[in-house]
């Protein structure tokens, strides 16, 4: 397993080091108004995981592959110490590093994602995005047209195609995504590796559920409570599983809040 080096832009020059980790078909920039409000203590990087945004693609997608990539980047651009932030796949992937390399996390934030396996769909997901010929279009607007015809979901088509760019040749658009590769390894993306309590991470996290999501159940609180030790578990109330977009000042005060705490 190689660790490849990962696009991330930085915001801020606080003495903290906080790394933002986005979900599945996401990329750093999304989180970059949260990034913005936290700038003032924090140096934040805000990353694209591997196979998203501008970081490298690679055939392999395992939270421990991109959990190494996590801590190269810490390594390399952080001094070997940051705080962690992670929503649904980029939760993971922090939980995954926080569990493997323990030295590298101060504190870690997982918003709506638990240490389990799922069993949500993205295949349809992926499935419309491959078949929408991209290379054909030019605008956004056309490709949002052409994914509303299929998925139906306005936030959702608006979520996805913002994975669009110019293509450098000139053909149009294409996904700054490897969809092929995420087909293959969704199995691996909605499961959760193997720890057993010896490898608990005892340093502070804060796990943030969104009311309205069935990421985070109460059947979930023992298996984080086994791996998390001194997990706290908050409900942003009204918010889905996308809570930072929803609720994004609410969000934003219950990370301040638990940042800010460096007992």
């Amino acid at each position: 397993m190689s660790a490849i080096d990962l696009s991330f832009d930085i915001i801020g020059d606080g003495s903290n080091n906080l790394v933002i980790l986005h979900g599945l078909l996401g990329m750093g920039r999304n989180w970059a108004g949260i990034a913005r409000a936290l700038d003032k203590d924090h140096r934040v990087l805000i990353v694209d995981l591997r196979n998203h945004g501008a970081s490298p693609w690679s055939d392999e997608m395992t939270y421990e592959a991109m959990a190494a990539d996590v801590a190269q980047l810490i390594n390399n651009h952080c001094d070997g110490k940051a705080d962690i932030i992670g929503h649904s796949m980029g939760g993971k992937t922090a939980m995954t590093l926080a569990l493997t390399e323990p030295r590298l996390v101060g504190r870690t934030a997982i918003v709506d994602i638990a240490p389990a396996l799922y069993n949500h769909d993205y295949e349809s997901h992926l499935e419309a995005m491959a078949n929408l010929d991209v290379s054909v279009l030019s605008r956004r607007s056309e490709a949002e047209t052409g994914l509303l015809e299929v998925l139906d979901d306005l936030f959702l088509v608006r979520f996805l195609i913002r994975n669009l760019k110019s293509d450098p040749n000139g053909h149009g658009l294409k996904w700054s995504v490897n969809l092929d590769a995420l087909a293959r390894h969704m199995d691996d993306i909605l499961d959760f590796p193997i720890f057993n309590s010896g490898q608990a991470f005892e340093g502070r996290a804060l796990f943030l559920a969104g009311g309205k999501s069935d990421y985070i159940q109460p059947y979930h609180q023992a298996e984080i409570e086994r791996l998390f030790p001194q997990a706290q578990i908050e409900v942003i109330a009204n918010a889905s599983h996308w809570a930072h977009v929803d609720r994004p000042k609410e969000v934003l005060g219950v990370l301040e809040s638990f940042l800010r705490n460096r007992r």
